[in-house]
């Protein structure tokens, strides 16, 4: 059996079961979550209140009591967990409606002046790169988000290329703006505002993440392209 067809489910709580494929983060599988999103999303079972999904896997989140006195009322006598999880295997073997996200390609245009890009050097130096090696090989792959979290409308994306495959700090730093445009091992990802966090930090975006009513501009499935812009180009883009 393929990784993305093999997977495990199992209750994380009284309250929650997760479907989890495992493995290493990859764009196969995480296209795989999100068609089984979709179809859990069409076949929602009475008393699912939250469908979460990450990058390999789907937490359904659900009310006890509602799912409880749904299967009263269909005859159904095992536990609740048993219920919920019969389900999503159920869903997973029915036809799969993939989740509606965007697809086109979203540019991002960053600065990656060691001013902003706070860790470019380092980066490149921990790499036996220079700076613009960095630049060329961040700026060259098209990025999948694989998911939300951490902070509202922060993007997880990758996969970033191995050449400049880079870990968190050991100590994150107290603020990091926002904007900002990090790599952490295969992910790269931007600071939607500012907050603590230990990713390297190799250049900045003017582009907001969110608007005035908390939409959010990277939604899971989208692809993303870095665009290198100058310091200049940076400023005058920022001020807008």
């Amino acid at each position: 059996m393929s990784a993305t067809n093999s997977y495990q489910i199992y209750s994380v709580s009284d309250q929650a079961v997760t479907l989890d494929f495992g493995g290493p983060i990859s764009i196969k599988t995480n296209e795989r979550v999100y068609m089984i999103l979709g179809s859990l999303i069409k076949n929602k079972l009475e008393g699912v209140t939250d469908i979460i999904p990450a990058y390999s896997s789907i937490t359904v989140v659900y009310d006890y009591m509602t799912v409880y006195q749904h299967q009263l009322k269909n005859g159904h006598t095992v536990p609740v967990h048993a219920f919920v999880k019969k389900w999503m295997e159920d869903t997973i073997t029915a036809e799969m409606n993939p989740v509606e996200t965007i697809h086109e390609e979203i540019i991002i245009p960053v600065c990656y002046d060691k001013s902003v890009g706070l860790d470019i050097e380092s980066v490149a130096r921990m790499h036996n790169l220079t700076t613009q090696q960095v630049i060329e090989l961040h700026t060259a792959i098209t990025y999948r988000v694989f998911m939300n979290g951490f902070l509202p409308g922060f993007a997880y994306m990758g996969i970033v290329d191995p050449a400049i495959q880079t870990p968190r700090h050991e100590s994150p730093r107290p603020l990091v703006h926002a904007g900002s445009v990090g790599i952490a091992g295969v992910q790269t990802g931007i600071y939607p505002t500012g907050s603590p966090g230990g990713w390297q930090i190799i250049g900045k975006t003017p582009v907001p993440l969110m608007d005035e009513n908390e939409n959010i501009l990277l939604k899971p499935g989208s692809f993303v392209k870095f665009n290198a812009i100058s310091l200049l180009e940076f400023e005058k883009l920022n001020k807008q």
